[in-house]
């Protein structure tokens, strides 16, 4: 994941080593090069890549360390921030067909210039794919309502987080930046405690006018996954 220039002092998220399933379950046909921004350890490249042997995968790795665990699953990687890289290195990156961010996007500074910026180079047939934090999840709205908004090392209140989405604002990110989104997932997870908050939440909903049971739906998952193609 993107957070910071390497060597400003401030911590990575921490290296994973699983891969999202449901990235991977997006990511569901042989391209012919993939680039992935925020690719860790390469742990994606290397499930990916057994799912489709020969294919060419690029990483984007802010941090050294994990840039150079990355090289031993990716044919290459830079290692730099997305949002400053030198023309040829982003030239270098095209042709490509498919760019992966999972939960990246939410760290850079303006992800609606770096998709506007890949889709002007990327084919008719390109793809998007994105893992996203919910920040209308119900946990996020009981801790607003109690006025203990605080960041954390991790999930969805990493303090390295710089944009905040939603499902709506998600579908909007893209088609303000030239995409389409033509498949949404929601990451739901078992949270027993969300049965005490999911009531006050619709009836937040009906007091502002809004579709209750959409209210409901919007505030379950902790991530989307969307594959987004050009418009």
């Amino acid at each position: 994941m993107l957070v910071c220039d390497a060597g400003e002092g401030v911590d990575q998220t921490p290296a994973h080593d699983i891969h999202n399933p449901d990235l991977l379950r997006l990511m569901d046909r042989r391209f012919a090069t993939v680039v992935e921004v925020g690719c860790s350890s390469g742990a994606l490249a290397r499930a990916y890549r057994r799912a489709f042997p020969g294919a060419r995968y690029l990483g984007i790795e802010l941090d050294p360390g994990y840039a150079g665990t990355a090289r031993q699953s990716c044919d290459r990687v830079i290692c730099g921030d997305v949002e400053n890289l030198s023309k040829d290195d982003w030239a270098s990156l095209f042709p490509s067909d498919c760019w992966v961010f999972g939960d990246a996007l939410e760290h850079l500074r303006d992800p609606w210039r770096v998709l506007r910026a890949i889709r002007q180079d990327l084919g008719a047939q390109g793809q998007v794919i994105a893992c996203i934090p919910n920040a209308q999840h119900w946990s996020v709205q009981a801790r607003l309502a109690a006025g203990a908004f605080r960041y954390e090392d991790q999930g969805l209140l990493d303090r390295t987080h710089l944009r905040w989405f939603t499902r709506s604002t998600i579908v909007e990110m893209f088609q303000s930046s030239g995409f389409r989104v033509d498949k949404m997932l929601s990451r739901i997870f078992d949270e027993p405690a969300k049965e005490r908050f999911l009531p006050a939440i619709a009836s937040l909903a009906a007091a502002a006018g809004l579709d209750r049971e959409q209210a409901l739906r919007d505030c379950l998952p902790l991530q989307y996954v969307v594959r987004a193609v050009p418009a």
